[in-house]
C-alpha cells in the first residue's frame, strides 16, 4: 500500500488518509473515504491542493477482509465474530465461560506488521456476549503475506482463543464456628456465595453447620466432607467465624481426616491470603478466607471459575498469582490494609 500526500487531480478513487473539516470545523469527509470527483471539487474550494491518501497495490488486502480473515483463524470454541468495520472484528463469547488465550503466539500475532489482537486475560469468567477480543488492522490495507502468517501463527496450535463454557454443577458449603454466632456465620457467608456461584451457572444445593467447640468439631467437620463427596458434589466451599490461620488448622486437618490431600495453604493475592485448596478423590475443597463476605473481587473469583469449569489448580500455579495479587481492599476484613502500622 502506498500511503502519503498527492495532488488532488491525482486522487480520485485514492482512500482519504485522514478527516477533512470544513471552515466551520464540522467534518466534512470522513478518513477512510474514496474520494470521488465532487470530494476533490469539495477539497479545491476549500483550498486544497494535496490531500494524504493510500491507494492499494496488487498483493494488498484491505483492512475490514484482512480483519475478519485474522479473527477468523484466531477464534475457537465458544466465541463468535462480528462484522468487520474500520478495520475492526470483535470476539464476543457466546455463553458464560473461562476464557483461554495462547499469550505466547498471541504476542507473535501481534508482531506482525499492522495486525494487532487485543484479548481479555486468559483464565477470566466472562458473561454471554461480554467482547472478549478485538482484532484492529491499523492501515487501510496489508500485504497478503502478513495477513498469510498472521493466519498461520492464529491457527498452528489451534486457535489462539477459545471459550470453554461453564456448565452446571453442584456446590455443597460448609460452614463452622461457635454454635452461637450459626445465624451470624450463615448470613455472612451465604448470600456473596451464592451469587457468585450462580452467576458461573453453579447451584448451592446444600449448607451445613459444623460447631466448633473442641476437638470433636474436626472429626465432624472431617465426616461432613466425606458425605459430600460421596453424595457425588462437584465442590465443596468450606467457611467460618475464623479464617484457616495454619496449615495445621482445623479445616485442613479435617480435609485428610477425610481422605483428601492439601494443594495449597495460603495464596499471595490480597484480600484472600488465608486460601486453602485441596481434593478429597478428585473432589476440589475450597476454604475461603473472610473476604468472600465482599462483594468486591477477591481470590476466590479466581478460584472459583477455574475449579467450575474443571481445572485441577495447583500451589505452583496459584503462587504464580502474586504479580497483579493484590487487588483493591475491602471492608469486611478485622484488619484493612490501611490500619496497619503507622499508615493513616
Amino acid at each position: 500500500m502506498k500511503f502519503g500526500p498527492r495532488p488532488l487531480a491525482e486522487s480520485e478513487g485514492k482512500i482519504l488518509g485522514h478527516n477533512i473539516a470544513g471552515n466551520d470545523g464540522r467534518r466534512l469527509l470522513r478518513k477512510g473515504k474514496v474520494l470521488t470527483v465532487s470530494d476533490i471539487e469539495l477539497l479545491h474550494n476549500l483550498g486544497r491542493t494535496v490531500v494524504y491518501a493510500a491507494s492499494l497495490e496488487a498483493d494488498d488486502v484491505g483492512e475490514n477482509d484482512a480483519a475478519l480473515r485474522v479473527a477468523r483463524a484466531a477464534t475457537g470454541a465458544g466465541l463468535q465474530l462480528t462484522g468487520a468495520a474500520t478495520g475492526r472484528v470483535n470476539m464476543l463469547a457466546e455463553d458464560t465461560g473461562v476464557l483461554r488465550v495462547d499469550a505466547g503466539r498471541l504476542a507473535r500475532l501481534n508482531g506482525c506488521a499492522g495486525v494487532t489482537l487485543a484479548t481479555m486475560l486468559s483464565q477470566t469468567a466472562v458473561q454471554a456476549r461480554k467482547i472478549v477480543g478485538t482484532v484492529k488492522v491499523l492501515p487501510f490495507a496489508v500485504p497478503e503475506a502478513t495477513v498469510v502468517t498472521a493466519e498461520q501463527i492464529a491457527a498452528e496450535e489451534g486457535p489462539i482463543i477459545r471459550l470453554d463454557v461453564l456448565s452446571q454443577r453442584n456446590v455443597a458449603l460448609i460452614l463452622s464456628g461457635s454454635p452461637s454466632a450459626r445465624e451470624r456465620i450463615l448470613k455472612g457467608f451465604d448470600p456473596p456465595l451464592r451469587a457468585r456461584l450462580e452467576a458461573l451457572k453453579a447451584t448451592l444445593t446444600a449448607v451445613d453447620f459444623v460447631p466448633l467447640e473442641d476437638d470433636q468439631g474436626e472429626l465432624e467437620l472431617a465426616q461432613r466432607v466425606k458425605q459430600q463427596v460421596a453424595a457425588g458434589i462437584d465442590l465443596i466451599i468450606l467457611a467460618g467465624e475464623t479464617a484457616i490461620m495454619d496449615a495445621q488448622d482445623i479445616a485442613p486437618r479435617a480435609v485428610e481426616r477425610a481422605g483428601g490431600e492439601v494443594s495449597c495453604y495460603g495464596a499471595p493475592v490480597d484480600p484472600g491470603n488465608l486460601l486453602l485448596l485441596a481434593y478429597v478423590h478428585d473432589v476440589p475443597v475450597l476454604g475461603a478466607p473472610g473476604c468472600v463476605r465482599s462483594p468486591k473481587r477477591n481470590i476466590v473469583d479466581m478460584v472459583l471459575p477455574r475449579l467450575l469449569v474443571g481445572d485441577h489448580l495447583s500451589g505452583t500455579e496459584i503462587y504464580s498469582w502474586g504479580h497483579g495479587g493484590l487487588l483493591e481492599d475491602v471492608r469486611e476484613r478485622p484488619y484493612p490494609r490501611r490500619s496497619v502500622g503507622n499508615s493513616s
